[in-house]
């Protein structure tokens, strides 16, 4: 039998239209064109000698084998990307502190962790997951080198703009009543001080809707059982929602529009040494690849994920 070797670029383009849900928004994620990105999908099912898609309505649907070839796909690039960083600093060594929003930290935390440890055994890492003001504040005062959090406005000396997430109403999973007749909306929110308790309170405050604060709590998983009890409404994004809530759309029970949240890299230096370099790398890919439809990348980050 012939042996086939697989393009990665190839199998990178696949399993990114397949997350993303189109392969035109994957062509806009790794700075292709829509043209580029069809000759690559048919040069798989070539490679491939098979079938790895059917049409299902006006879109694209798996076949059998197209499902065995992501799974492949995904182990493939991910030996190839850790095979590359492991290469390239097979000497990297020493002790790097990250930060990130508790958003991030199901989500995101055990894939970078696991993904640097393998590809770099001598390094220590530290992980804190904490709100944003508070993994600012470190990474100013320099007990953390990198932090990934929302940015509250306030003007750090190093800090990148990676990507801006519509932020959203969050119900239970269990259907709602239409509205509360006139009664002041419960809150479900984090202990001030808290950014997006200021968005959710001030974004009420200038639609004329009353509100009370009904739960605080200073845990994100408190939050969600307080939400999920059906105690109130709380904002976050998409990020990392258990299956006990839901996103509430804008209009539904008369609840405004949220704005847009603006995520940011902070770092303590202007230049990472290259533990923290290859550590903010591996943890912008992985959390590009979490961010949910919509939302609005940062300049030159299109094609990090």
């Amino acid at each position: 039998m012939r042996r086939v070797t697989f393009d990665l670029d190839v199998l990178r383009t696949f399993v990114t239209g397949m997350e993303l849900g189109s392969f035109a928004k994957a062509a806009e994620r790794l700075g292709r064109s829509t043209s580029a990105v069809s000759a690559q999908l048919k040069k798989l099912e070539e490679q491939a000698a098979t079938p790895v898609f059917r049409k299902a309505g006006r879109g694209l649907a798996l076949t059998e084998a197209g499902e065995t070839m992501l799974s492949y796909a995904r182990r493939l690039i991910e030996l190839n990307d850790e095979a590359a960083s492991a290469i390239r600093d097979v000497e990297l060594e020493g002790r790097v502190r990250l930060g990130l929003q508790e958003d991030f930290g199901e989500a995101v935390l055990p894939e970078v962790l696991g993904r640097f440890a393998r590809a770099h055994p001598k390094v220590r890492i530290e992980a804190r997951i904490g709100r944003s003001h508070e993994l600012a504040e470190r990474v100013v005062s320099g007990s953390l080198d990198i932090a990934l959090a929302w940015h509250d406005g306030t003007i750090l000396p190093y800090s990148r703009h990676v990507a801006e997430v519509q932020a959203r109403w969050i119900g239970p999973a269990k259907p709602m009543q239409a509205g509360h007749n006139g009664e002041a909306l419960p809150l479900v929110l984090f202990e001030a001080p808290c950014l997006l308790r200021t968005v959710a309170t001030e974004t009420l405050d200038r639609a004329g809707l009353a509100w009370r604060m009904a739960f605080s709590s200073p845990s994100l998983g408190g939050i969600w059982a307080a939400v999920a009890a059906g105690l109130g409404l709380t904002i976050r994004t998409d990020i990392g929602l258990p299956a006990t809530v839901r996103a509430i759309a804008p209009g539904v029970l008369g609840l405004p529009l949220l704005p847009m949240m603006a995520l940011h890299l902070h770092q303590k230096d202007a230049e990472l040494d290259p533990v923290a370099a290859r550590l903010a790398e591996i943890l912008l890919e992985a959390a590009l690849d979490t961010l949910p439809e919509g939302a609005r990348f940062g300049e030159g980050l299109r094609a990090v994920a």
